[in-house]
Parts: C-alpha cells; structure tokens; sequence
C-alpha cells in the first residue's frame, strides 16, 4: 500500500515532481562539473604555468653557497656532469618532471669590444634515459613564449648563435649577420640565425648550443646548472619545515613528505642524483603555482556551495506548494488514524525517488560541463574522478532533505478537521 501510494503520488504530481527533478539535476550537474575540475585542476593548472618558465634550477654546491652568503653566485670552478642528467628522470616522482634543460654560461666578449654572457643550452635534445626510455626536452619546450625572429638552433648546428634583443640593439646585429666571440684567448666566430625577445635577463645573452659552448669553452662534459619544469604540490607546513630542514621531521612526517610531490620534495630527490648539486625552487614560479591553484580551486568549491544553496531553495518552494496542493489527501490520512512519522515518510520518499532520477541525469550533464570546462579553458579532457559520485550523491541527499524540512514541517502542522473543512 506504502509504495502504490507513493508512485500514485508521483504520477498525479508528474509536472511538479519533474521541476524538483530538473532543480536537483542542475545542483548536481553544477557540482559534478566543479568538483571534477577542482580534483583535476592541479596537474592542468601546473601544466599551463609550465610554459612561463622552470620552477626548480640545480647549480653547484659551492655556487648555492656563494649566492646563500653573498647573495651573487658569481663564476665558479666547480661544474655539474652532463652525463648524470637523465638521471632526474629516475627519482621518486620522475613522471612530474616535464622538461629540463642544462646550461653551461661564461662571460665573453663579442666583436673584441662588447662584454655579453655566452650560454651554452640543448634546444630539442633527444636523449636516452637509465631506464631504457627516451625523452625530448630543451629550451624550445621550456621557453615557448620567447618572440624568436629566425629559427630557433637545433643541437647539432655548432656555427650558428640566437642573441638576446637588448645585445643585438646595443651591437647594431641582424639575422645573418656574423659574430666574433672571444673568451681567454680563443676566437671563434658564429652566424646570426635567430633574434629573441624573452622580456628579461636572457636578453643579454647569446646562445649556443650545448656541445659548441663546451667545446669553445673547454669544459667538455661539464654544465652551470640545469632548469627544471615539475608538476608540484602546493606547500603546506609540512613542506615548509622541510625545506628548512628535511633531517628535523620525523619518520613519519618524512615519508608523507617524501612521497608527495612538494617542491622541496621533488628537490631533495634531485640532489640525491645528481652530484654534488644543490636543487633549490625558483620562489615566484612555485609560490605562484600554489596561490593561483588555492584560488582556483576556492572559486570553484563556492560556485558547488552556491549552486547546492540555490537548488535547496528550489526544491522548498516546489515541495511546498506540492505539500499545500495535497492538504486535503493529507488531512484525510490524518483523520483515519495515519500518524506524522509515516505521512513524513511518505512525502520523503516521493521527493527522494525524485531527487535520485534528478541527481543521476545531472550527474552525466555534469561530466559533459566538465570536458567542455577542460577544453574551453585547459584544452585538454578533465580526469573523471570515482570519488565525485558518492560526494555528489552525499550533497544531493542533504541538499535534498534540507529543501524538505520547511514543507515537512508545514506538513505536521496540518490540523485533519480545518483541511478537510477548507479552512
């Protein structure tokens, strides 16, 4: 009898039990879009922030410490191994390295009058790593945004240099145009192939390719540093003190920071490999990550809070003027002798079948928002997250029973004599 009631109710009321179900399907669609996003939105915020530069850079013990004493890491005699970089693509959290790229920097002097720093880079090196995989990486990756006039140097041309706009306006140089590079005594003379603009200190440079800067130089095998680009965790407390001091957390402290992907993290774990070095995160890149993702992720849980608050109102009012439509069915139910509790469940259960068809329809439209939300905004599909359908299921309900509770209590305030009597 329960049930025949219930799904009685729900065809004579078919018109408003659809407006419940479409004000809930748009609560849930909202929510499943925004909290999809929100779960994915880390990796694909990171993703975005890669293309404005490297966030972690690896340079020599001694030259961390001049910089840490002096605050100028000046020139050094001691040098990173070129041979040891693949093996950054073999610690813990290999998969969130992007790109990474050595340099290898001396002053020079070009056209035997004007003082400029000579890099040394790979450009789109292909390499074989320890792990029998390959990878390409290089400037061209990490440096995307460069305006280049010409043609960006591939790694094999060892004639050839890119020169920073401000060097190429105070030396009066153009594509084509021929260089005279001199550093201790050694000459050697380069082709202009490309004009940059990288909007900072890169634009008082000339830049070669790695094996060219090495040989001219004379530190073959040798490299100043290395930028790298990693995905990353935002910092919290825990990552703060590590950075600070990784030996002061204890055994537990250190394996939820070592197995998460923390800047400092991820920089320790470089040190591990590489020789001798001292990986250290370039703060406005990493710290902008961690604000930007923070506030992204906040807008997008006040939009779900805000769409839930919206979609309760919602349901009150519908509900509300379904309980008033029925006050004399109900009023009858009371005069035989049916108690509050089961007319509560009664009314509960039509809006909760209700809700459920409302909520499974929005959860679908919500998937299809989020791969639009990915493409439009990240071009690139958003992860589906198994976690969302039970939290969307969890909103859905209390947002649903939350919406009721002014109607139910309508509802137990029915006196059976005035219903019935048309008072």
């Amino acid at each position: 009898m329960f049930w025949r009631m219930v799904f009685r109710a729900l065809i004579r009321q078919r018109k408003k039990m659809i407006m419940i179900a479409f004000t809930v399907a748009l609560g849930a669609s909202l929510a499943t879009a925004m909290l999809n996003v929100m779960f994915d939105v880390g990796d694909k915020v990171n993703q975005e922030l890669k293309a404005y530069g490297a966030n972690i850079r690896v340079v020599p013990q001694s030259v961390s410490i001049l910089g840490d004493m002096f605050g100028d890491e000046g020139e050094t005699s001691q040098y990173l191994r070129e041979d040891e970089l693949g093996k950054i693509k073999t610690i813990f959290w290999a998969f969130n390295i992007v790109d990474f790229a050595p340099f290898l920097d001396s002053n020079v002097v070009l056209n035997s009058s004007a003082k400029t720093k000579l890099v040394g880079t790979w450009f789109a090196h292909h390499m074989e790593l320890p792990t029998g995989e390959t990878l390409d990486t290089g400037m061209k990756a990490m440096k995307n945004w460069w305006a280049v006039e010409g043609n960006w140097l591939s790694d094999d041309d060892n004639d050839s240099v890119m020169v920073g706009a401000a060097v190429a306006a105070k030396n009066n140089l153009k594509i084509g145009d021929s260089v005279l590079i001199s550093s201790s005594g050694k000459s050697k003379k380069y082709l202009v192939k490309a004009v940059f603009d990288a909007g900072g200190d890169e634009d008082d440079c000339v830049y070669v390719n790695l094996a060219s800067a090495q040989d001219f130089l004379g530190k073959k095998g040798l490299i100043s540093s290395i930028e790298v680009s990693a995905l990353t965790t935002p910092d919290n407390d825990l990552a703060r003190r590590a950075a600070q001091d990784p030996q002061s957390l204890n055994m537990v402290d250190w394996d939820t920071w070592y197995c998460t992907a923390y800047v400092s993290s991820i920089c320790y774990q470089i040190q591990e490999v590489i020789s001798n070095s001292s990986a250290k995160a370039v703060r406005q890149v990493a710290e902008s990550e961690g604000a930007i993702l923070n506030k992204t992720q906040l807008l997008m849980l006040l939009i779900t809070i805000l769409s839930l608050i919206g979609s309760a109102l919602g349901i009150s009012n519908l509900v509300t003027a379904s309980v008033m439509e029925r006050a004399q069915e109900i009023g009858l139910l009371k005069a035989v002798g049916a108690h509050d509790g089961p007319i509560s469940a009664l009314v509960s259960t039509e809006i909760l079948i209700t809700a459920f068809i409302g909520g499974c329809a929005g959860y679908f439209a919500g998937l299809g928002f989020a791969q639009i939300i990915g493409q439009s905004v990240f071009d690139s599909a958003i992860n589906i997250k198994v976690t969302v359908i039970p939290l969307t299921a969890i909103l859905i309900f209390v947002v649903t029973i939350a919406g009721s509770v002014p109607s139910i209590r309508l509802l137990l305030r029915l006196e059976p004599a005035e219903v019935l009597h048309g008072r």
